[in-house]
């Protein structure tokens, strides 16, 4: 073989090398890569990485069961399971044990205490368990998730069968002289109240009047039953 051959030869074998090289770093980058994100998705999963808030649409107004009646409010059961479907929450079969958190609502009309019932979200003749719900009638709320994410504060009163929205609660909406306010740890709080993110250990206050019927002072913590 002519030496213009075998440097022709020697050029095409080279070629072959280069390309093999750079076809195996690429193949190396990405199972790298691949490698990478399985160990942050396994630390985010150790760490308890919380999913976002649920954002399905909900109209409270036509929720089915949903209470527009005046106060006191019993937990509506009836139609539970349906509301379920709508804004994108389970039924359990016991509770979950991925998330544990509680709150305490307190809820005032025109200046009245209005206790919140207990066994909201617990439909015992159904046999099943919402992750949010109460067991008694402390105001105490309960979140037993199978899964880490955020409940908001609609949700609660969706599985309660109330009507809430930031104009109305129940029969009580909005006009010139009453209206709907919200605080948390005493602070008032701006903005659509049914995405207030349930955190654990919030008090929470929500009351319908006027400005006069506010209580006072406006609770600001609560002493949460052992072991919440």
């Amino acid at each position: 073989m002519g030496k213009k051959n075998r440097d022709k030869s020697k050029q095409k074998t080279t070629g072959r090398e280069n390309k093999s090289r750079s076809a195996n770093k690429t193949l190396f980058m990405v199972a790298g890569f691949l490698v990478l994100l399985g160990i942050v998705y396994a630390y985010s999963n150790r760490r308890g990485n919380t999913e976002p808030a649920l954002t399905v649409p909900v109209n409270a107004d036509t929720l089915p069961g949903i209470q527009m009646s005046e106060a006191p409010w019993r937990p509506e059961m009836n139609h539970l399971r349906d509301r379920l479907k709508i804004i994108g929450l389970p039924a359990l079969l016991e509770e979950g044990s991925a998330m544990h958190a509680h709150q305490h609502l307190d809820l005032f009309i025109k200046g009245k205490f209005v206790s919140v019932p207990a066994m909201i979200g617990i439909n015992v003749s159904g046999r099943f368990i919402t992750p949010v719900h109460t067991h008694d009638t402390t105001g105490e709320v309960h979140i037993e998730s199978p899964t880490v994410q955020s409940y908001n504060l609609g949700q609660f009163f969706d599985i309660w069968g109330v009507r809430f929205s930031s104009k109305c609660i129940g029969a009580y909406c909005e006009d010139p002289q009453n209206t709907i306010k919200v605080f948390l740890d005493g602070r008032a709080v701006a903005g659509d109240p049914r995405l207030l993110e349930l955190k654990d250990h919030l008090e929470i206050v929500v009351t319908y009047g006027t400005s006069g019927e506010l209580p006072n002072p406006i609770p600001s913590e609560h002493h949460f039953s052992a072991g919440s």
